[in-house]
């Protein structure tokens, strides 16, 4: 099925404009129900109450957008449950976000809806021989992608520590990986990315610095599972199995560095990598003397930077690809580095 640029525009245009719309609507009944992120602990930086259930507006628009696209496109059963296949488990974790949102969990049902969601995508993709870079041994293939929807999602989660920052970053992954697959012609994909991208940009006009509405648990999980699933499926036009592995880990290279200097950095000071601190990337650069704003736009483009890693892996000769992979992995060590000797609160 060809999708043509202008189709996808529309679906990017009325995903920006329907989540835009929806999110004002979803501050207003945080405010009344009083489902607000309180300033009452350590490791939260905001000065007062803020509303959740952005992620409410991201996943309604998603879901709108895209059954709408369904119906109006050649609508075929097929094409309903591949979607919902992708969109159910990401759904499912947004709702344990959203309980968590509400009731504030400990961490152990979401590791155990994470595992869950992991396990149900690992089949469906292997039962349907979907999955982007196949190893051919089916257990490895399972525990491969139960690790990345698990990895991924949290690492989306443990990002979203600052106005637009998780938003922001799944937006460019997005729009990198649409370009990737519009120009591999793997369709299905592109349009979801594409509603993706639109969706996060659309939440942006209320998330960015200074905050009016937070995604909560409920946005960052289900932008988690679903931009870990996307990436999962996608199959690189590359020459070589280990640039081709790689690519949707460049595509993610940022937020899995943030998930690493925190886990590590909680770890060697004895604490739980589960616990909340003043540890991740954004912590560390506005201690730099870097405001927020200026902070979330550096790590917007240290997204850009290995979405055009992978870009260019992508689109280059065989003979250059494994030297970018190389450029690409000293620069994200190098950061790693850099990082770590920081100061840690």
């Amino acid at each position: 099925m060809v999708i043509s640029q202008v189709n996808y525009l529309i679906l990017f245009v009325i995903s920006y404009l329907l989540v835009g719309l929806l999110t004002p609507i979803m501050r207003k009944i945080a405010i009344a129900q009083g489902v607000l992120d309180l300033p009452n602990s350590s490791h939260k930086s905001h000065k007062k109450p803020v509303p959740y259930l952005g992620g409410v507006a991201i996943i309604s628009g998603v879901l709108i957008v895209t059954y709408l696209a369904i119906i109006s496109f050649k609508f075929t059963w097929s094409s309903f449950w591949l979607v919902t296949s992708i969109l159910g488990p990401a759904v499912a974790m947004g709702l344990v976000g959203l309980w968590d949102d509400l009731k504030n969990l400990n961490p152990l049902p979401r590791f155990i809806g994470q595992s869950i969601a992991g396990l149900v995508i690992a089949f469906i993709l292997i039962l349907n021989d979907t999955i982007g870079n196949p190893t051919g041994i089916i257990e490895l293939d399972v525990l491969i992608t139960v690790l990345w929807i698990v990895g991924i999602c949290n690492s989306i989660n443990f990002f979203d520590n600052l106005d637009g920052g998780a938003a922001g970053t799944v937006a460019i992954a997005a729009i990198s990986l649409a370009y990737l697959t519009i120009t591999s012609n793997q369709y299905f994909i592109a349009a979801l990315s594409v509603v993706l991208a639109g969706s996060t940009f659309g939440f942006l006009i209320w998330n960015r610095t200074p905050a009016r509405i937070y995604m909560g648990d409920a946005g960052s999980l289900f932008l988690g599972v679903l931009i870990a699933t996307l990436t999962i499926r996608f199959k690189p036009d590359t020459d070589n199995s280990i640039t081709s592995f790689a690519i949707p880990i460049l595509l993610l290279a940022i937020p899995i560095l943030d998930t690493t200097v925190a886990v590590i950095s909680r770890l060697r000071r004895g604490v739980s990598p589960f616990q909340g601190g003043k540890d991740h990337l954004s912590h560390r650069l506005v201690r730099y003397g870097l405001s927020r704003r200026i902070t979330a736009v550096a790590l917007w483009l240290l997204s850009a930077l290995y979405g055009l890693f992978a870009l260019l892996i992508s689109k280059s000769d065989s003979d250059y690809e494994l030297a970018l992979l190389v450029i690409a992995s000293a620069v994200w060590l190098t950061l790693l580095v850099i990082f770590l000797r920081s100061t840690d609160e």
